[in-house]
């Protein structure tokens, strides 16, 4: 009996295990089968398609906006797109020129793909108003994926094609009109103005959050600008965590880079019988007493450093002042980003600066030609951080961060700024005032 038993538990464990491997095996084919993907693509299994009208939706908005005799006028264009529609078919026919992604191509199966005025729409609409990627889909017909993936690539072929004219240093005939401009103001020697701001992270990883808050108590990344008077950004630098003041910023930043490598243009000019070598920026008093920041006087006591001080923080307010402008015109910087990576809200951060200098340049009002600034003579700008000579460099950086020079320069300031005010007066007035 025993052997018999043995004999019996021996088939029977053998069927079992023979049950088991064709359920393993049949188990292993169906995830190949529903989980595997060809190398070269392909449709995903069990995905919904929803067969959205595009073709629907671009004729409505070459209707609205782009035919012969569009619905909505220049006016309403220029105020939902934040651009003229010169500018904007511009910025179109570049970004299809330099990135296939914009130039409408059959799929798999023959139907056309989104035109790439219909991706750029797209994408000026979720910069400007800084609405979630799903809400476009019900008047674009774009799925939420493909909005998300047209702004970053907008954003990224933006900075590809335009970063190298519209944000960098001024050339020569600019600067030259930015300083004409500032000693009107009564600033000579003044090439902008200097501040940060910071862009809350309302995505940011919870691991990371010790160093983005600061002391706004929520993440946030910073962006250091110099802006002019008509509010063109001419150096941005974002990146540093929120948890970092404008002092940090600056330590980190390549504002002065080109300066101490002797790659900028030479600025001359004399304030109360002094003569002084470098450009200066206006800036707040959290920064240091450097000779290239000229910065107000605090608890000023006598006229002279009240009438200074006044002078002083009106001309500095082009920079915050350029803060709310990028704020109002590109409300996705506004809000909290969304995004999951901080190098994809450093290109669109990037993006929104270029775009605004764009329409910067092409709205001002010149008195002067179209090519005003464009000087074969202009030595060409560098980017990297190379330093040759490290002697030469630090030498510079000591000339740079000078705090006798930025007391006299202050204080040659405050004398200049009193003689404007009292020649505004006249002289009835300066006997009396004595």
């Amino acid at each position: 009996m025993s052997a018999f038993y043995k004999v019996s538990d021996f088939f029977s464990s053998s069927r079992k295990r023979r049950l088991h491997l064709q359920a393993a095996a049949t188990h292993a084919a169906v995830l190949a089968t529903t989980r595997q993907h060809r190398k070269w693509g392909g449709s995903v299994p069990e995905h919904k398609v929803l067969w959205r009208d595009r073709e629907g939706a671009w004729a409505e908005l070459v209707r609205r906006y782009f035919a012969l005799e569009p619905l909505f006028d220049d006016t309403t264009f220029r105020r939902r797109f934040r651009m003229k529609r010169s500018l904007f078919d511009m910025i179109y026919q570049m970004l299809a020129a330099n990135n296939e992604y914009f130039r409408q191509k059959p799929d798999g199966l023959g139907r056309m793909g989104f035109h790439g005025k219909h991706k750029c729409v797209v994408a000026m609409r979720m910069l400007a108003y800084g609405s979630i990627a799903d809400a476009l889909d019900d008047g674009y017909a774009m799925a939420e994926s493909t909005v998300l993936e047209c702004v970053k690539e907008f954003a990224r072929t933006v900075i590809a094609v335009f970063e190298e004219e519209y944000l960098r240093p001024p050339k020569e005939a600019e600067l030259k009109r930015i300083l004409e401009e500032n000693k009107a103001r009564g600033f000579p020697g003044m090439i902008g103005s200097i501040d940060c701001m910071h862009w809350e992270w309302g995505s940011c990883p919870v691991g990371w959050h010790g160093q983005y808050i600061g002391r706004k108590g929520r993440p946030t990344v910073v962006l250091e600008a110099i802006a002019t008077k008509d509010l063109r950004v001419w150096h941005a630098f974002f990146g540093m965590p929120g948890s970092c003041n404008d002092l940090n910023v600056l330590d980190r930043s390549p504002v002065f880079d080109d300066l101490a490598n002797g790659r900028t243009h030479k600025v001359e000019f004399s304030v109360n019988n002094h003569n002084y070598d470098m450009g200066y920026y206006l800036a707040d008093k959290i920064y240091p007493d450097w000779a290239t920041f000229v910065k107000t006087k605090s608890e000023a006591i006598s006229p002279k450093d009240k009438a200074f001080a006044e002078a002083q923080e009106a001309a500095r307010k082009d920079v915050e002042c350029c803060f709310g402008v990028l704020h109002s015109k590109f409300q996705i910087i506004q809000q909290a980003g969304r995004l999951w990576s901080a190098q994809d809200m450093n290109t669109i951060m990037q993006a929104c600066i270029i775009l605004h200098n764009m329409i910067i340049e092409s709205e001002r009002d010149r008195e002067l030609d179209e090519d005003e600034f464009a000087e074969p003579n202009d030595p060409p700008i560098r980017r990297d951080r190379n330093v040759a000579e490290l002697n030469a460099f630090m030498s510079a950086y000591r000339k740079i961060q000078d705090r006798l020079t930025s007391h006299r320069l202050q204080q040659d300031l405050i004398e200049h700024h009193w003689m404007l005010k009292g020649n505004e007066l006249g002289p009835y007035a300066r006997r009396s005032r004595h």
